[in-house]
């Protein structure tokens, strides 16, 4: 493969993880944040919108390249930046643009391809799992930790307990005085 092609490649590789990370936050905030359950149809329309929106934006950077590269033909004075483009920069920018045009048409056409769509959204589903089985892990290890597992038990003991008394024990009796408010029977008012 040439210097083009590996481009395109790196770019579609590039947008299509941006794709699963896009997918993957959808399906943590659905089926977590949201209590939803997971639907596999609805990602695979995240994943292709996802898909959608860096396609348009690799169009939006081949018609900048195009503005520039038109711009900078016939141009050989000394550029005043680094975005000041020359006559010497028209080749260059051909490719680029010429690269942008190629990553957006492969995502474009894997928008229309339902098995990579599929892929993607499994893909994320499964990164999605990996961070909650992550999470529950270090929590439970943290929580679940005995004294004699802890170097920094001894040290940091009057720390949790001092958090203990002005965070967790004010924050209950908080609660609980709530709590006994909302109870409270309420009164009628004068009897007439």
């Amino acid at each position: 493969m040439g210097r083009t092609a590996d481009a395109i490649a790196e770019g579609v590789a590039i947008a299509t993880a941006a794709a699963r990370l896009a997918v993957k936050n959808h399906i943590l905030i659905g089926t977590i944040a949201e209590n939803g359950i997971f639907d596999t149809d609805k990602y695979v329309a995240d994943a292709r919108e996802a898909l959608r929106a860096m396609a348009e934006e690799s169009e939006e950077v081949e018609r900048n390249l195009v503005a520039l590269r038109k711009r900078a033909r016939g141009r050989h004075s000394d550029p005043s930046g680094t975005h000041d483009y020359r006559d010497r920069d028209v080749r260059n920018l051909r490719r680029r643009a010429k690269q942008s045009h190629g990553v957006a048409s492969k995502l474009r056409e894997l928008m229309d391809d339902e098995a990579a769509l599929r892929s993607i959204v499994e893909e994320a589903r499964a990164g999605a799992w990996a961070d909650v089985r992550h999470n529950l892990d270090r929590r439970l290890r943290v929580e679940g930790m005995r004294p004699d597992q802890d170097p920094d038990y001894d040290r940091m003991r009057e720390a949790r307990m001092q958090a203990l008394r002005l965070v967790d024990l004010q924050a209950l009796s908080s609660q609980q005085r709530a709590k006994a408010k909302r109870n409270e029977p309420k009164d009628p008012g004068p009897a007439e």
